[in-house]
């Protein structure tokens, strides 16, 4: 293991001393990628410098412990050994999976699109839940949401709401949250008291910079139109919310959200971005999935993933057969859990496919 440590340090020397030459602060895209790469080979070069201690630390304890002539350093020896036994396996597993080749878009910010599926106005309501518990999941992270677009519900919630999210590693945490989610529920509207079932969307995609996919602006339309607001109302008379179709995709991309038209095309521009970005991406993410027989992938977009069940107060993740009961504070946003099984179940499963040995 120490041997692998060892290059990753030369390597963060090497970044270390890059980033700070002139020539690569004036070029931004290798300026954002090796600052990308020290955060991440720092982390590494810490759990080097714990282990290189820990492993130092045993040794003398030994060597005291096979003295044995000064009792009171032998009693100090036994409890630092046994210390460092019992930390060592564990940064052994810590730095196993930290060695595992990450996804380049994986510390990528992420755009987030929730719609209303199957159930009518008790689906709205239901992506309307959801756009709450994944905002207040990003504000326990320290992450910032800005909403880009938005479709209220006739009864509330939303037929499909757009943000955008920023923070570190955004979208290697909230890309196994693709998928179908689907509810289970006594609807407001129900009379009988019958559960029903319903479901909304979830799509998360990598925000792409300006250098991960070039547009030609031959290929956009661009149509303006009044931003409206609660009830589908006009909000102002100006002509600021802007759409985008790309022709050659059929995709569209619009923003709605700032009063400024030119900002709006900014925000649409970046969305559009991101959507010819993740197209590439899904097809690579489907054909992987279908090599490696993954079971969280997030490359199938149309498969349910989790049930909400009101009535037992669980939530299941389908991929890993993991139920929760615990459905008030997750709908609250407490899903780390669920995110950390999956980044687990999908690290092991990286890890097997890489088959290394330490």
């Amino acid at each position: 293991m120490l041997d692998k440590l060892q290059f990753i340090k030369q390597r963060f020397d090497e970044v270390n001393d890059l980033i700070i030459q002139p020539d690569i602060i004036s070029d931004q895209k290798r300026y954002v990628e090796l600052n990308k790469e020290y955060k991440e080979l720092k982390v590494l070069v810490d759990k080097r410098s714990e282990y290189i201690t820990l492993t130092n630390n045993i040794k003398e304890a030994q060597e005291i412990l096979d003295d044995g002539s000064d009792p009171e350093m032998v009693e100090m020896a036994k409890m630092q050994l046994e210390e460092a036994e019992a930390r060592l396996p564990q940064l052994e597993e810590e730095i196993k999976f930290l060695l595992i080749p990450k996804d380049p878009e994986d510390s990528k910010n992420a755009v987030m699109e929730i719609r209303a599926g199957t159930g009518g106005d008790e689906a709205s309501i239901f992506a309307g839940d959801l756009f709450r518990m994944y905002t207040k999941y990003c504000e326990s992270r320290g992450w910032k949401t800005n909403v880009i677009d938005f479709n209220e519900g006739t009864s509330g919630g939303f037929k499909e709401v757009q943000m955008e999210i920023e923070g570190e590693d955004v979208y290697g945490v909230l890309k196994f949250e693709a998928g179908v989610h689907r509810v289970q529920r006594v609807p407001q509207t129900e009379t009988q008291g019958r559960v029903h079932t319903s479901a909304a969307t979830v799509m998360v995609f990598p925000e792409a910079e300006e250098f991960d996919i070039e547009i030609d602006p031959k290929d956009v339309r661009i149509d303006y139109f009044c931003s409206s607001g609660p009830g589908g109302q006009s909000v102002n008379t100006t002509y600021s919310a802007v759409r985008l179709t790309h022709i050659p995709t059929g995709i569209v991309a619009q923003c709605q959200d700032q009063k400024s038209q030119h900002k709006n095309k900014e925000k649409a521009f970046r969305v559009l971005r991101s959507r010819l970005y993740d197209m590439e991406l899904a097809k690579k993410q489907a054909e992987d999935a279908a090599k490696r027989g993954s079971m969280v992938t997030s490359g199938d977009r149309s498969a349910k993933i989790r049930t909400y069940n009101y009535p037992q107060g669980r939530v299941t993740d389908h991929r890993i057969n993991l139920t929760l009961y615990n459905l008030a504070n997750i709908m609250n946003g407490d899903i780390q859990e669920i995110i950390d099984e999956l980044q687990l179940v999908h690290n092991t499963e990286k890890l097997k496919e890489s088959g290394e040995t330490f």
